[in-house]
C-alpha cells in the first residue's frame, strides 16, 4: 500500500459513497486510477466492506462495549482487517501495554453481543479478550 492507497482510504473513510470522479479530482489522479485503486484494495483485503455510520443519538437502546484484544505475534494486521469487516465493530485501535487492539462494538441486544464475541474469538491470531459494557455515556 502506498501513499495513494493511505490517502483514498482516508477519503473513503470520511465518506464512502463519494463518487470516483471527486475522489479522484481531490487526489489529481484519473477516475480510472481510482477505480483500479479501490479494487485492487478489495482484492487484497485492505477494504473489505463499505458500512454505514449512524448519529450517536441512535444508539440508545443498544448494547456498546469496548473490547481489548491480544494478538498472537505479527498477526495483528490481518486481526484488524477482519475485526473491520465485522458490521458490530465500529472501531480498532491499536494500543501498547497488555493488549494490542481495542474494538469499540455496538450491538443491538445482548444475543447480538455475545454473537460477536463468538466471531472475534474465532479469528485467526486472537489469543485472549476483555470486553466491559459502557453503561452511560457524558457527551463533552
Amino acid at each position: 500500500m502506498d501513499e495513494l492507497d493511505r490517502n483514498l482510504l482516508v477519503l473513503l473513510r470520511q465518506n464512502a459513497r463519494t463518487p470516483a470522479a471527486t475522489l479522484a479530482k481531490t487526489l489529481k489522479v484519473s477516475r480510472a486510477t481510482v477505480q483500479n485503486r479501490i479494487d485492487r484494495m478489495r482484492d487484497r483485503g485492505d477494504i473489505v466492506g463499505f458500512t454505514l455510520r449512524g448519529r450517536p443519538e441512535g444508539t440508545e437502546g443498544q448494547v456498546l462495549a469496548i473490547m481489548s484484544i491480544a494478538v498472537e505475534g505479527r498477526k495483528g494486521e490481518s486481526v484488524a482487517r477482519a475485526l473491520c469487516g465485522l458490521p458490530e465493530v465500529e472501531a480498532v485501535h491499536t494500543t501498547n501495554g497488555r493488549w494490542d487492539l481495542i474494538a469499540e462494538l455496538v450491538t443491538r441486544d445482548l444475543g447480538g453481543f455475545s454473537g460477536v464475541l463468538d466471531a472475534v474469538r474465532l479469528i485467526d491470531g486472537v489469543t485472549a479478550t476483555e470486553t466491559s459494557l459502557l453503561l452511560a455515556t457524558r457527551r463533552l
